[in-house]
């Protein structure tokens, strides 16, 4: 579904942000469905784990063995040269492709929340787990900022950090997804600057580690901004770094192309305190249909994208991140 504004969402937020409320958010990708909980009334069903701050069991030291059946490379094909055709047209310049893939795995939902390693994670219920790398905001002192994350490689290639880097589409990438933030900050904050570019962090995938290529952007919100909290989420959302640019006419591509709905996967949670707030974007992602687990996962299409590059990536992403 394409992305709607939501006032009940944004009032509920506003009213929990004048009352200096602290709760664990929680809003699916189109704004449509959400969760937001006073941490006094928390569910033991659900679990967060915010910077590494930890609400949930947390256990160490385990392997999680897995198999995945991603869509077809047909399917997937199709969709690519869709999405090529419309970049080719002048309709968007870079889109975020994404597609759900059957998982087997030998845990409950509980279990991989519990064993997986990740900045971010959220065990919601027994309806999906995230444990995802990746910021969407935080507030510290009347400050925003946002982490968008473009490029990855795979830390044991020599020179990894290097041709990262260096590769001219997976700058132009970033370049364009920092460009759509920088607009979306200052739509909500005033002196909106970029103060990292592109520098890497390491996370793990699984057995892997990778390298993952970020920057950081800020920009100063009035005060109280608390009692605005709807206001300035829902002006932010969904996150550019899951959509593309522009971003209302790249929803609507990846609605057309996709032909599935994300549901929470891409949508984002966090944790606002009574003062700060911190939150994520829902990437690396499990949800239970079912009696079946699907992962969703995908990654950016620009003009200079190669199909296979593509596939393989999303592929790639299917992983869980032990501890």
């Amino acid at each position: 579904m394409i992305p709607k504004h939501n006032p009940d969402l944004q009032e509920r937020l506003n009213h929990y942000g004048r009352a200096r409320t602290p709760i664990l958010f929680v809003i699916s990708y189109d704004m449509s469905d959400y969760t937001i909980i006073p941490l006094a009334d928390l569910d033991p069903a659900v679990q967060y784990s915010i910077d590494n701050s930890q609400s949930g069991h947390s256990d160490r030291n385990r392997k999680i063995p897995y198999t995945y059946h991603p869509v077809s490379k047909e399917r997937y094909q199709k969709a690519f040269e869709t999405v090529q055709s419309y970049i080719r047209s002048g309709h968007t310049y870079l889109a975020n492709l994404t597609f759900p893939s059957h998982i087997e795995i030998d845990y409950s939902l509980e279990e991989i929340y519990r064993y997986a390693d990740a900045r971010f994670k959220l065990l919601f219920k027994d309806r999906f787990v995230c444990f995802s790398p990746e910021r969407f905001v935080k507030i510290v002192n009347d400050t925003l900022y946002t982490h968008p994350m473009k490029g990855t490689i795979d830390a044991t290639i020599p020179d990894a950090e290097s041709l990262i880097l260096a590769n001219e589409k997976e700058m132009a990438e970033h370049t364009m997804v920092v460009d759509l933030l920088r607009n979306d900050l200052a739509m909500v904050s005033k002196g909106v600057t970029v103060d990292r570019f592109r520098y890497i962090e390491k996370i793990k995938a699984g057995e892997r580690e990778l390298l993952q290529v970020s920057s950081q952007i800020k920009g100063q919100l009035r005060s109280r901004w608390q009692d605005r909290l709807g206001n300035i989420l829902i002006k932010l959302l969904p996150a550019g770094s899951i959509t593309g640019t522009p971003k209302k006419r790249t929803c609507e591509i990846i609605e057309e192309v996709e032909g599935y709905d994300r549901g929470f996967y891409s949508g984002v949670f966090g944790i606002f305190d009574g003062e700060s707030l911190d939150s994520a974007v829902m990437i690396r992602f499990i949800e239970k249909q079912g009696d079946k687990l699907i992962y969703k996962s995908g990654g950016g299409i620009t003009i200079d994208s190669d199909c296979e590059a593509e596939y393989q990536e999303m592929c790639e992403k299917i992983y869980v991140p032990f501890l």
